[in-house]
């Protein structure tokens, strides 16, 4: 009877510390990280995850855990997109979150007048931050015409620059990586520095794509490896958060006979940090 006893008290000690585990979900700034019932090799990594890493606070993120995406994190666009000669129009119907992933997807249908449907959300007016570490882990889409980016602005009205793309893909090209920083100069002109990285293919497994941003300058990060700096031009002002897939437009070009569709972006977390360490 009593190693009976110490049994149902070693399951009610092991079910109660899962419990509570399971239950420590951030609302926004983060207090730790959680593990999932559900996704264990994702849980499994998320729990691992310090809050202060190598000097960096968690200070925003979502893990896209439930069935709807939030709507007090993101804002969904309804719209057809009108630069660079795009084709998509972008509705709210394309981006859902299911599995613990958000997902934004692309299609090739008749859409309020495209011929393509996709996916984009964004944080402006919801969470910006001046300085900081953002991080997405995602697989992306794949195909002529597919282009899936990462990027920030500034959260103010009518202006998009300065721009940091932390992440750009053309889908005809899924082992290579654009990471961009586009401002205006004196004149009012548009000026960009860039570089690309040749790695796998990333639609094809998960990757993260980060960038720290201080006053000095600016990393960009695929897999926690340094793969450009740009010290030269850097925002000074508040930045939002900003994910998509566009289809075709003056870069990518239009999808062929060849693109496949569906296609889907797929998302496990996104993560923003502001430096602790000192020194940066």
């Amino acid at each position: 009877m009593r190693k009976r006893s110490n049994i149902g008290i070693t399951v009610l000690i092991i079910s109660v510390f899962t419990y509570i585990i399971t239950q420590m979900v951030s609302d926004g700034n983060a207090n730790m990280t959680y593990l999932s019932r559900d996704h264990t090799e994702k849980s499994i990594e998320h729990f691992n995850y310090p809050i202060i890493h190598d000097g960096w606070e968690l200070i925003w993120r979502d893990e896209f855990d439930g069935d709807t995406v939030n709507p007090q994190k993101w804002n969904f666009e309804d719209w057809a997109a009108e630069k660079n000669n795009e084709l998509q129009y972008y509705t709210p119907a394309n981006v859902t979150q299911e599995d613990g992933y958000l997902k934004l997807i692309s299609k090739k249908e008749k859409f309020k007048g495209r011929d393509y449907s996709s996916g984009a959300i964004h944080t402006k007016d919801l969470f910006s931050f001046l300085y900081g570490k953002a991080e997405m882990r995602a697989k992306l889409p794949t195909g002529q015409g597919i282009f899936p980016a990462f990027w920030m602005m500034p959260n103010k009205e009518q202006t998009w620059l300065p721009e940091i793309d932390i992440m750009e893909m053309v889908g005809h090209k899924p082992n290579e990586i654009w990471m961009v920083l586009h401002w205006l100069n004196d004149k009012g002109e548009l000026q960009s520095k860039s570089n690309n990285y040749i790695g796998p293919d990333f639609s094809t497994d998960f990757h993260t794509y980060s960038v720290e941003w201080t006053p000095k300058q600016i990393t960009w990060l695929i897999d926690g490896e340094i793969r450009y700096v740009e010290d030269r031009f850097i925002p000074n002002e508040p930045m939002y958060l900003y994910l998509n897939t566009a289809i075709g437009g003056n870069w990518p070009k239009a999808p062929d006979a060849t693109t496949l569709f569906p296609q889907f972006y797929s998302v496990d977390y996104v993560r923003v940090y502001k430096y602790r360490g000192g020194g940066k």
